[in-house]
């Protein structure tokens, strides 16, 4: 069973709007799609865990869109797309699926595919089990489960247990996304945001937060999981052009994750490594 959003967020002024948006239905599941531009090549910009929604590209869209035909959309669980209520409909092959059908319903045969965090999951499975339709594939700050290390202070506290602690990232942690949604957006992003003067992106990305509920994101953490060597077997099935970009300052993923990601994939990869963080790379 899939919900909707009641009351859709007031849209801020865009710099960019799309030509053409709509919805695809999969398995019941309502997903909204948006395209930008025309010509060759077409940029897929998946969509990242879905504590936000497409809207966290706006700073890309409009430069690219200027160059090559853009698409993106509203992972399931925020934005105008729906959000199921059983955990296995957020499986990363769920979302892979969902670009697949995005792309069918917009005629796109290939794609570049440029992804951020956890949306590197579902660019690998795409790009490695769906050779045809990728040209090249961008991975930023990935969230990779085969390989690398997590950072240490996000070790301490287990998700699914009643803490007697809600300081700094105790907080990522399931009762408390339930007790208090907006205080753990107000942590997250102030660890994602990192540089002086990031109030706006910060308030950005708390508001996208607010457009979804901490009971969705619980449900979202309850989804099958990528496994270490799943991971990596599906690494090393990329032939296309790949490139590796991740912030050597990142406050929510060690860096040695996309160092783990380009290595596994070394026979045809590049990995860019910069003294900032996962957003600051992210901004062409």
């Amino acid at each position: 069973m899939a919900v909707t959003l009641s009351a859709q967020a007031k849209e801020q002024t865009r710099a960019r709007y799309p030509d053409a948006s709509g919805h695809v239905e999969r398995d019941g599941v309502s997903v909204y799609y948006e395209v930008y531009g025309s010509g060759e090549p077409t940029v897929l910009l998946l969509p990242t865990w879905s504590i936000v929604h497409s809207r966290h590209w706006k700073m890309q869209i409009p430069y690219l869109a200027r160059h090559c035909r853009v698409l993106t959309f509203d992972g399931r669980g925020n934005g105008r797309s729906d959000r199921p209520r059983e955990p296995e409909a957020y499986d990363e092959r769920e979302y892979a699926a969902d670009a697949l059908a995005v792309m069918d319903a917009t005629g796109t045969d290939r794609v570049a595919l440029v992804s951020f965090s956890l949306g590197a999951q579902r660019a690998a499975i795409l790009a490695a089990e769906h050779p045809e339709r990728v040209e090249a594939a961008v991975f930023i700050a990935p969230a990779w489960p085969g390989g690398g290390e997590p950072l240490p202070e996000r070790t301490v506290d287990a998700w699914a247990d009643e803490l007697d602690t809600d300081e700094g990232w105790a907080k990522y942690n399931k009762h408390y996304w339930l007790r208090d949604y907006p205080g753990f957006l107000e942590f997250f992003f102030s660890r994602f945001f990192t540089e002086p003067h990031s109030t706006k992106p910060f308030e950005d990305c708390v508001g996208w937060g607010l457009e979804t509920t901490g009971e969705t994101l619980v449900t979202m953490e309850q989804a099958p999981e990528l496994m270490p060597e799943e991971a990596r077997e599906l690494a090393g099935r990329i032939r296309c052009p790949v490139l590796v970009i991740h912030g050597a300052q990142d406050a929510i993923l060690s860096v040695t994750r996309g160092i783990a990601l380009a290595e596994q994939r070394a026979a045809n990869s590049l990995c860019w490594r910069a003294r900032a963080t996962a957003c600051t790379c992210a901004t062409p």
